[in-house]
């Protein structure tokens, strides 16, 4: 799952070990925007403000004429280059549709907007998908992506002492709460007979984390890309672990299910435009970088490094997909991080829905 790189200032964070379920439950009549300033926001490849509008939909009596669709806004990977090069706006607007990007400052605030209907496609890593369910938000899996694992690493400082992921041994670790890095820590302290609360999380946001591993506040900070070769790039820091052998599964896109059912033409098409970015983006590095170097603010050189580390490729939802998915959810469960045991296959289309929005080549299966 690509990640954000972004600027933004964030709030301090609340380390209450269920504050996703409140996040997402419906049932709160308070906005979810005001409650998740309050709370660790895991970040994505996202920016950082959102638009509250609904899709915008002209209509003759019941023939609806004109879809507005709200798409969450990237800066690097295949959405990024989907909206550089327009080719979702162009093929829409042949259909009398319309697309517009928004951003956020994170995967939890995306789906947040997908819950309140102030987004209608998002993209996230395999965790954030899993704490809004468990909190009830209405949204389903169209389609995943491969995992990435060299995207996602421990860095520690250059001349750390530490020299493996057993040294970490009550050390404190900067980590995105209930991001892919929580995934990542869990996994990797499993790995050397360590147990989460063999060590001190400090969970910060990418921005907050950067500056706190810089100034050697903490031992070590579990980090994506581009941070990672920005890191190495500045010789702040080194790579201690990636996520080789840990992260085992890609992000998710995800919508609501009743945009599903409403417009699965229009996600068919949003597919497959992911599926040419993909392609495009796996051949071509070099072009890739000149196209989102500028926006970015990391140069060709260096993003071209970024991108070699990132894996490509559009999957389908299978029965794999939703049974890894779900040991994620049992795990997060018998950790206590979350409220109640989720079923991962009550966000599963089914079979007949997922024909109507699969690329070709690609197959889905319950």
């Amino acid at each position: 799952m690509f990640t954000a790189f972004i600027s933004t200032k964030l709030p301090k964070q609340n380390t209450d070990k269920y504050f996703l379920f409140h996040l997402f439950n419906f049932k709160q009549k308070v906005s979810l925007l005001i409650t998740f300033s309050l709370l660790t926001l895991p970040i994505t490849l996202l920016g950082c403000n959102s638009s509250n509008q609904t899709s915008q939909v002209s209509s003759v009596g019941n023939q609806k004429k004109h879809i507005t669709v709200r798409i969450v806004y990237s800066k690097l990977g295949p959405l990024a280059v989907i909206r550089k090069q327009g080719t979702l706006e162009k093929r829409l607007k042949a259909q009398g549709n319309s697309v517009t990007w928004h951003e956020f400052a994170a995967g939890p605030q995306s789906l947040e907007a997908l819950n309140a209907n102030s987004l209608d496609i998002t993209s996230t890593a395999e965790s954030p998908v899993i704490f809004a369910q468990a909190a009830g938000a209405p949204l389903v899996y169209i389609s995943t992506t491969q995992p990435s694992p060299k995207g996602v690493a421990f860095v520690v400082p250059k001349n750390s002492p530490v020299k493996s992921v057993a040294d970490l041994k009550g050390k404190k670790i900067a980590l995105q709460k209930a991001s892919v890095a929580q995934y990542i820590i869990v996994q990797a302290l499993k790995e050397v007979g360590l147990k989460f609360s063999d060590v001190t999380p400090v969970y910060l946001p990418p921005p907050d984390a950067n500056v706190a591993f810089s100034q050697a506040k903490v031992d070590a900070w579990i980090a994506w890309e581009p941070y990672i070769t920005r890191i190495e790039e500045q010789g702040i820091g080194r790579i201690l672990r990636d996520g080789t052998g840990l992260r085992d599964i890609g992000g998710f896109y995800s919508t609501t299910r009743q945009f599903s059912k409403d417009h699965p033409e229009i996600i068919k098409a949003f597919l497959e435009e992911v599926q040419k970015a993909e392609n495009w983006s796996k051949n071509n590095p070099h072009e890739l970088a000149q196209l989102l170097s500028k926006e970015v603010g990391i140069d060709v050189t260096t993003l071209e490094k970024v991108h070699a580390r990132l894996d490509y490729g559009l999957l389908p939802i299978t029965n794999e997909i939703v049974a890894k998915q779900q040991q994620i959810a049992d795990m997060y469960y018998e950790m206590k991080l979350l409220p109640k045991k989720i079923d991962i296959r009550e966000v599963i289309l089914s079979p007949e829905e997922y024909a109507k929005i699969t690329p070709q080549k690609l197959t889905s299966k319950q």
